[in-house]
């Protein structure tokens, strides 16, 4: 039996705030783990692991 539910979250502004920060964190780490495999790829490299941690997809810079 296949269930599907529906429903809408209507946050407050600090609710709002914080799904905000979570999302657009979460943007910025898959964005850096994508560049990251594309980079090992046109290198010709093994693809970075989760086991490598997320120092292997920090930027050089250091943003």
């Amino acid at each position: 039996m296949r269930l599907r539910y529906g429903f809408r979250l209507y946050p407050d502004i600090p609710q709002r705030a914080a799904l905000t920060g979570a999302f657009g964190c979460a943007r910025v780490v898959f964005n850096d783990a994508v560049r990251a495999r594309e980079d090992a790829r046109t290198a010709g490299a093994a693809f970075p692991t989760a086991g490598e941690g997320p120092g292997a997809l920090r930027d050089p810079v250091g943003r």
